[in-house]
């Protein structure tokens, strides 16, 4: 019996892990939409929002089963706890996509962000890529060494969020106030993202050690 259970949690993980590989595809297409002010990237990023909500419904339903069902002792009910917090943080991630899509949508045929503002856009969509694609690798391999680094590298992105609202403020802006508050959006949804990623990768680590880092909420 506890060994079926065993089997059931992996499957948990490892679904945990396609969805956030879903979640690395709408980032990247998401970004790839408000740089180019391309329409279709940006609807197939918003329609494929659904297929991340199903797939974060199936993980819910097996983690309540396997709480109704195995009864699982105390290591394995953390376990179990961690998945249904880590999945709700990806469906958010996703939904934080959607929001990038949109704004790209919203502007075509014009692209949203300014000549000016794209390079510091530009690197905080590459770390955030970057950290959903290490978190999705960090739930596979349970690594915890790589969940800490990770949360370390966030000071990168925390970096470039102050970058942007100084550009936002600069005298030098002259883009209007209409993209200085599709900028100031973006810079928090990227944020988010990186924030999620971190506390998924502090969830791994206290799934591993049963140890609490002072990232997760």
């Amino acid at each position: 019996m506890r060994d079926q259970f065993h089997e059931q949690l992996d499957s948990v993980f490892v679904e945990l892990a396609a969805i956030c590989r879903q979640v690395e595809t709408a980032v990247t297409r998401a970004t790839a939409a408000l740089m180019s002010g391309d329409v279709t990237t940006a609807e197939r990023v918003i329609d494929a929002d659904v297929d991340i909500d199903r797939a974060r419904e199936r993980v819910e339903e097996s983690a309540f089963e396997l709480l109704s069902l195995q009864q699982p002792v105390a290591g394995d009910l953390r376990v179990v706890v961690a998945a249904l917090r880590m999945v709700t943080e990806l469906e958010r991630m996703g939904d934080l996509s959607v929001h990038v899509a949109k704004i790209a949508r919203l502007r075509v045929p014009e692209i949203a962000v300014p000549d000016a503002a794209k390079p510091t856009v530009q690197r905080m969509a590459a770390v955030a890529e970057d950290m959903v694609a290490r978190v999705a690798d960090i739930i596979s391999t349970r690594d915890v060494e790589a969940a800490i680094i990770l949360g370390r590298d966030d000071e990168e992105m925390d970096q470039l969020r102050r970058t942007s609202f100084a550009e936002l403020l600069s005298d030098d802006w002259d883009h209007g106030v209409e993209a200085a508050v599709d900028i100031a959006l973006l810079g928090r949804y990227y944020e988010r993202i990186a924030d999620h990623a971190v506390s998924v990768a502090n969830r791994v680590v206290f799934v591993v050690t049963g140890e609490k880092p002072t990232a997760v909420s």
